[in-house]
């Protein structure tokens, strides 16, 4: 049943990829990031869903008439560059067999984040992307929350299997993430009935993070709330907000929680995290080794017999920061820094620009709470190996393609010159348009995303 449900959404939406082709990127977005295929028992589990789907936007948007240009900015040139310097490092990489697989999984990733920074090209389509990466993981968040509450914190919350939110961690992660951007759609709610039912999927995907009991995203969702505090204008209520969930989430949990949770002040007595330390070491001496690094998947025994402290303690790395510089070296790490701080900067001046603008103003609350979940993703990534999770970089596209529209507003541009960098769309301020019905907009008229 569950397999003739996922196959029947997914091509009952194709051939409105084939009209719209941006539609493509969201239908791609919900695939990737749910894995809805991943919970069925039959013939979807292993059926290609989101080749097919790439196929059929690349398709539509070869013959679309979306314009066929790729917004470039100083974040997509140095994702271009982190993306070659993948390639350059995988062909002298220490296990070849290995790093090709891998390569092929990133870029097959990285050609829909570059085709999505084709036709993210309307804020209407930017706020749908936003809103489907809350929706996809989300709805782990919904499941999990209620399982944590009702089960009262003795089980972890996990993801499905196969996927890259698998593991309690990786998880956690990724509801550490969402939680800010539920949030955000809460704030697009205009019903009551609606919000209230948002700001209880909020609640649970919190209750759910801290449910996988991660330590990683335990530190992800402080690191949250100590942002929304620290920039709050009403700092008294929010901290009333903050101190009120904490206290419901230590109540709930159980002892074997704070056990787990406690390992972070005596880390040097827990064997996984010793494991991590080793495979950091490990990743720094490489790295100082070989200037390309070990190349993917490099995390092997003789890898260990040669660069680690403790030879014998061979473990996946954990950290998005020592998986890119062991895997890619100095230079890498460098071009994947750079590339976080950029988009982190980028989302802070798009938010105080459109704040001055009326009529995009909710697209400042966009940003600020991208800038939120990039908290989460820098903090409990530390912890994590997700460097190249796809999650992370459908927020790079939204605040890229935001910042773009917004600097085009500003360098006053013409309606006809706008017209041609904003296609044909099917939703406009959320609501359905057929583009050839279309009212024109009388001259003068403020352009809108």
């Amino acid at each position: 049943m569950r397999d003739i449900l996922v196959s029947s959404i997914i091509f009952t939406v194709l051939p409105f990829v084939l009209r719209f082709p941006w539609v493509g990127i969201i239908l791609f977005t919900w695939i990737s990031l749910m894995n809805p295929h991943r919970m069925a028992y039959g013939f979807s589990l292993r059926f290609p869903f989101a080749m097919i789907v790439a196929l059929t936007t690349l398709v539509a948007l070869l013959f679309s008439k979306e314009i066929k240009k790729i917004i470039w900015t100083r974040e997509t040139v140095t994702l271009l560059l982190f993306v070659i310097w993948m390639c350059i490092t995988t062909a002298f990489a220490m296990y070849p067999d290995y790093a090709v697989v891998q390569l092929d999984k990133v870029l097959k990733i990285q050609l829909m984040i570059f085709v999505a920074l084709i036709l993210m090209r309307s804020f209407d389509r930017i706020e749908a992307l936003v809103c489907m990466c809350a929706a996809s993981i989300g709805f782990y968040g919904l499941k999990g929350g209620i399982f944590t509450i009702s089960k009262g914190g003795v089980h972890r919350v996990q993801g499905p299997p196969g996927t890259f939110i698998e593991g309690n961690n990786e998880l956690g992660l990724a509801m550490a993430m969402t939680v800010p951007l539920l949030f955000f759609v809460r704030s697009r709610v205009a019903n009551p009935t609606l919000k209230l039912l948002m700001t209880t999927w909020t609640v649970l995907t919190a209750f759910a993070a801290i449910g996988t009991q991660s330590r990683g995203a335990l530190l992800g969702m402080s690191a949250m709330a100590l942002f929304v505090w620290i920039n709050s204008r009403r700092k008294l209520m929010s901290g009333i907000i903050v101190v009120v969930t904490g206290a419901c989430i230590a109540a709930l949990m159980p002892e074997a929680w704070y056990e787990r949770m406690g390992t972070i002040k005596t880390h040097d007595e827990d064997a996984s995290a010793r494991g991590r330390v080793n495979a950091w070491w490990t990743s720094f001496n490489m790295a100082k080794d070989r200037l390309m690094g070990g190349g993917f998947e490099c995390w092997q025994s003789p890898t260990f017999a040669l660069y680690a402290p403790d030879p014998d303690n061979v473990r996946d790395v954990h950290s998005v920061t020592f998986e890119v510089l062991g895997e890619h070296g100095f230079i890498g790490l460098a071009l994947f820094l750079t590339l976080g701080l950029m988009t982190w900067f980028s989302a802070g001046w798009a938010a105080r620009q459109a704040r001055k603008m009326p009529d995009i103003h909710w697209v400042a609350d966009m940003m600020r709470m991208v800038q939120v979940s990039l908290i989460a993703y820098a903090v409990a990534g530390q912890f994590l190996g997700m460097a190249y999770y796809d999650y992370y970089y459908m927020l790079v596209v939204a605040v890229i393609a935001t910042s773009w529209l917004i600097r085009k507003r500003l360098a006053g541009m013409s309606d006809e010159e706008w017209a041609r960098t904003k296609p044909a769309g099917l939703l406009e301020n959320g609501r359905l348009v057929i583009p050839w019905l279309k009212k024109k907009r009388p001259a003068g008229a403020m352009p809108h995303g």
